[in-house]
């Protein structure tokens, strides 16, 4: 059996999507597994088990282009079994139906009948988490999900993460703080520097280094955390936001004994390593897409205001994350550092 998997769009999502996999190869342990997904998230597939190919998606979000989703379509005919498309856009359901794939799974949105046949309605009280609605497309309609829930691993080749470290100039011979400062979403998701910075101080003063993940938009703040930085203790810290491929930086994340994340793809990154993870939540909340792992602590201040989910804060004051203060990221940090996890 040949399943074709459109994937999401986003670094969280596609991590989360490994629970859909796992759940698939439980129902179908001789099934092939292909993702149809942004170039982007090859690192992330290949770092999955469960996935033969990652099949790189050109368009962008957004962009329709008719004519290569019809050709992409016809390219993959006669190859699968059945589609499970992740997005709920009438976009995503085109190329599978240009397949001509038999079963196309998905849940009903953007007017997809016709282009999908096996059209689930979504209970969102029932299935309040982003993997139970990922995990129920593996499922008939309506099936109980088996518990205990899967949760994302990505496999690191020791091999990869040696050529990482070593491209880098980096070493374990103190313990590693990851700090992931940035998040694509937007301001109201972003921890201020000032809090990365104190809490960077405690663990250096401690014999701790400090490595700071992140994309080209989040350099600058990597540079403005390292800044706060005193001379003696800003050498002990090194900003890679930017300049590290998305490999990279997942095989460097899995040599951390500790992290530090706002709400973003590279927490579910963090968490799909087993690190010991402090994630700082504002304007969202962990109902609906927590860290799936062992070893986290979920720090938050609860505001009446919040969770609000918009992008800037409609008051301009973005209390949920300045009101909250190191000491409680500093003591989760201390309360995980009883269980460190080694690393494999």
């Amino acid at each position: 059996m040949n399943i074709l998997i459109v994937g999401p769009s986003w670094v969280g999502d596609m991590v989360m999507a490994q629970t859909l996999f796992q759940c698939l190869k439980q129902r179908h342990p001789q099934c092939e597994i292909d993702v149809l997904a942004p170039e982007w998230s090859r690192p992330i597939l290949e770092r999955m088990p469960e996935v033969r190919q990652a099949l790189s998606f050109p368009l962008g979000h957004g962009v329709l282009e008719l004519a290569t989703r019809r050709r992409i379509g016809k390219s993959l005919a006669g190859r699968y079994d059945q589609a499970i498309l992740l997005p709920n856009s009438l976009k995503s359901a085109l190329v599978p139906f240009f397949a001509g794939i038999p079963k196309r799974t998905g849940w009903r949105g953007e007017f997809r009948y016709g282009l999908l046949n096996d059209v689930r309605t979504l209970d969102k009280e029932r299935y309040p988490l982003m993997i139970e609605r990922f995990m129920a497309l593996a499922h008939d309609a309506n099936a109980e999900l088996p518990k205990p829930y899967p949760r994302p691993s990505l496999q690191i080749d020791p091999v990869t993460r040696e050529a990482a470290l070593a491209k880098f100039g980096l070493t374990l011979d103190r313990p590693v703080l990851v700090l992931c400062p940035g998040a694509e979403f937007g301001e109201a998701k972003r921890w201020p520097s000032e809090h990365y910075a104190k809490v960077a101080e405690a663990r250096i003063r401690e014999g701790w280094q400090v490595w700071l993940f992140g994309s080209k938009n989040d350099h600058a703040v990597g540079e403005d955390i390292r800044a706060r930085l005193i001379p003696g203790l800003r050498e002990e810290s090194v900003n890679l936001s930017g300049g590290t491929s998305l490999a990279e930086a997942i095989d460097l994340m899995s040599c951390a004994d500790a992290v530090v994340s706002n709400d973003s793809g590279l927490m579910h990154v963090a968490a799909a390593l087993n690190r010991p993870l402090v994630a700082v939540y504002g304007s969202t909340s962990p109902g609906f897409t927590p860290p799936l792992a062992d070893q986290v602590e979920i720090v938050r201040l609860g505001l009446d205001c919040s969770p609000c989910f918009d992008r800037t804060c409609r008051f301009g004051h973005y209390n949920c994350l300045r009101q909250l203060m190191p000491d409680a990221v500093n003591d989760a940090l201390l309360r995980l550092q009883g269980n460190v996890v080694e690393v494999h």
